[in-house]
């Protein structure tokens, strides 16, 4: 019994060995494009991986964004504005992916983004604040991954979907959540799906980052922002004590 767990462990370990020395060859002529760029987590890969060698396309949101980023990244990574809430932009980026690429095909498809997610109870919500962040972390995001299925497909590329942990726990009302449990099974989906072709597809639940802390100021503005918007009998259930708590 023994031998059989140490001969267990000895083969998982040499499994993770080989593994770990996987390493993507030839980064040249390999186009990855990446959304969310402006700043944080996206902002950080796309210099990253200009570094190493990618041909990299970074969806900014605003143009300042896009020209902060040239700014500091080599001649090879390009910029293109952004609005995942605004299929025409979508179709724009699209095009402009297409002919970057070539007819090469795109190796990968970095999915970054975040909606601006009303912090408040359910009740005091409306369903354009669902739309605000729905919109843009999850109805934008399958809809340009749609798009780009055929250049994925062509490169036997892959998709990496970024979703903030934080996300994926339900202790706030409004949209934020949804996007993220959203994202997790349209992800699991297309990965089984895009198997037959050879593109792969993973999620990468990442946690808090220095870049992404929320100004306190900004979420207080807000609340107070829906609670004077609320109907006298919402307030009423709640009570004041309750919005100053």
């Amino acid at each position: 019994l023994h031998i059989a767990i140490l001969a267990s462990i000895l083969s998982l370990i040499i499994y993770w060995l080989i593994r770990d020395r996987y390493r993507v060859r030839n980064l040249s002529g390999k186009h990855v494009f990446i959304t969310g760029c402006d700043t944080g987590l996206g902002n950080s890969l796309a210099k990253w991986l200009d570094q190493k060698g990618f041909c990299v396309i970074a969806a900014c949101a605003t143009e300042k964004g896009g020209q902060e980023l040239q700014s500091c990244s080599s001649l090879s990574l390009k910029t293109v504005n952004l609005n995942l809430a605004d299929s025409n932009s979508i179709a724009r980026a699209v095009v402009f992916v297409a002919e970057q690429t070539a007819g090469k095909g795109l190796f990968g498809l970095v999915s970054n983004a975040e909606g601006t997610a009303p912090v408040a109870p359910t009740d005091w919500l409306r369903i354009e604040d669902f739309h605000s962040v729905m919109d843009i972390g999850l109805l934008g995001l399958i809809e340009i991954t749609l798009k780009l299925l055929p250049l994925l497909k062509k490169a036997e590329g892959r998709v990496v979907n970024l979703i903030n942990a934080k996300g994926l726990m339900a202790f706030v009302g409004g949209g934020y959540s949804l996007s993220k449990w959203g994202m997790e099974a349209f992800s699991d989906t297309l990965r089984i799906e895009m198997k037959h072709f050879g593109v792969k597809v993973s999620i990468v639940e990442h946690g808090f980052f220095k870049a992404e802390a929320v100004n306190s100021d900004i979420i207080e503005k807000y609340l107070f922002r829906l609670w004077n918007r609320l109907t006298p009998e919402i307030r009423e259930s709640y009570g004041e004590k309750y919005f100053v708590e």
